[in-house]
Order: C-alpha cells, then sequence, then structure tokens
C-alpha cells in the first residue's frame, strides 16, 4: 500500500461527521449506530482527537481524554477495513499518546473486545484488577435532586 498521501490531522474542524459515522459503520462493530450530534458532543469533550485522511477520504480515528498528568483513556481507535495492515493503527495510537495532553499522563487506560494482542504490541498490559462500570440508567425516583454550587459561587 502507498502511504505517501496519508496524513494525521488534530484539528477538529476538519472533521466530517458523515464520513466519520460511515467508518464507524464499516470498521466498528462497537459504535455503527452512533448519531452525528452525539458524535459532535463526544468531539467536543475530547482533547486530543486525531484522524487519518488519504487525501480527502477519512481512513482513520481515534480520541482520548485525559487530566494531563495521571489518568488518561483512548476512545474510539478504528482504521477504515480497506487501510488495515499497514501499521496504520499502531501510528494512530502511537500519535495519540504522544499528544502533549497525553504524554506525561501516569496511567493510560483503553477497553478493548477483541484486540488484546494489538495494543499488547504497542506496551499496554492487561489490567482486570481496576476495570469497573457503571450502566447509567434515567433515575425515576420522587426525590428531589440537591442542586450543585461551585465554592466559587459560595464565596470560598
Amino acid at each position: 500500500m502507498d502511504c505517501r498521501s496519508i496524513q494525521f490531522c488534530d484539528r477538529k474542524s476538519r472533521i466530517d461527521y458523515h464520513q466519520l459515522q460511515e467508518l464507524f459503520r464499516l470498521g466498528a462493530f462497537w459504535a455503527k449506530d452512533r448519531k452525528i450530534e452525539d458524535w459532535e458532543i463526544a468531539i467536543a469533550n475530547s482533547e486530543p482527537v486525531i484522524t487519518v485522511w488519504d487525501g480527502e477520504r477519512l481512513i482513520g480515528f481515534s480520541r482520548a481524554t485525559s487530566d494531563g498528568i495521571y489518568r488518561a483513556t483512548i476512545w474510539d481507535v478504528v482504521v477504515h477495513p480497506d487501510y488495515r495492515g499497514a501499521g496504520l493503527g499502531r501510528k494512530l495510537v502511537e500519535t495519540v499518546l504522544s499528544h502533549p495532553r497525553m504524554n506525561r499522563v501516569e496511567r493510560v487506560y483503553l477497553m478493548t473486545t477483541h484486540q488484546q494482542s494489538f495494543y499488547e504490541r504497542i506496551g499496554f498490559e492487561c489490567n482486570s484488577s481496576t476495570t469497573m462500570v457503571l450502566y447509567n440508567q434515567p433515575i425515576h425516583n420522587s426525590m428531589p435532586t440537591p442542586a450543585l454550587q461551585s465554592q466559587e459561587s459560595l464565596g470560598a
């Protein structure tokens, strides 16, 4: 595969959400039904967001969230099926990890269903001792939710 025309980009403004939706429909069983409106929110709240382009065609994507020093999580790593096997997935993850919001973080987490060996080759380790999940459900009780006030608004 000729990879000379492939470019990595960290500008969220370049993202074509229709191409992103199609990329996930083709290459990511876990996210194929996500809506563009939801992608916009997820991307707005993620840093870094890395896209991979072959000319004007979106062929790869990943995003992360991080506090910049202690913890970070990599989300939604996907490479178009036609471009797999050329090292782009590894380069995509390495690009996310080298970003200034990520490169000093003490621990970087990610969840994967079938690609453990891929991530192990990059340096990730299985970590069954700390992973937990809360499936957030709408609250259906009659108790009022206490209002949150920041310390700043309380004069602290």
